[in-house]
């Protein structure tokens, strides 16, 4: 029960540093670009969402970062595409957690222990404060995974759109 106080009183605190404090207009458009490039080089679709905290009501019931990530995954058609290869990275400021959803076309060739080590890895960057970086480092390893198994097939149509998302 300590436990779920201390993560509201966290996410309430986290209210009064919203994410574009974190994430300037500037990370957001390199988040963009490394999108972009990372997306020439394979078929897949990658989606960047950053929530700044959960709402009271989400917490007392125990939303998780993972089960929000999937909520967000569902709500944006991350889901939607055409070989089912779209991915989520999805942060959650107050948790300081980092969540990758993959579309069943990538998850199945994907294991779902190295989308962990992905996120554990940016969480560490994350918590030495290098924003900027560690979220182009997530779409590059992301982008890696998506071009072994996704190879890019002449022009290929953008089905999701590159900019990050703000919650």
């Amino acid at each position: 029960m300590v436990g779920r106080w201390r993560r509201m009183l966290r996410h309430q605190l986290r209210r009064l540093r919203p994410a574009h404090r974190v994430f300037t207009t500037a990370i957001l458009a390199d988040i963009e670009s490394e999108i972009g490039l990372a997306e020439r080089g394979h078929s897949g679709e990658i989606r960047f969402v950053i929530e700044t905290h959960l709402s009271l009501e989400a917490l007392w019931h125990g939303l998780t970062p993972r089960a929000r990530a999937l909520q967000v995954f569902a709500a944006l058609g991350v889901w939607d595409t055409a070989a089912n290869n779209g991915v989520l990275i999805y942060l959650l400021l107050a948790d300081r957690s980092v969540e990758i959803v993959a579309d069943r076309g990538i998850a199945a060739r994907v294991p779902q222990s190295e989308w962990e080590a992905v996120c554990r890895q940016i969480e560490s960057q994350y918590a030495a404060g290098r924003y900027g970086e560690a979220s182009c480092a997530a779409v590059r390893a992301v982008g890696r995974h998506l071009a072994d198994h996704f190879p890019a097939q002449g022009t290929g149509a953008n089905e999701l759109p590159n900019q990050p998302v703000l919650l």
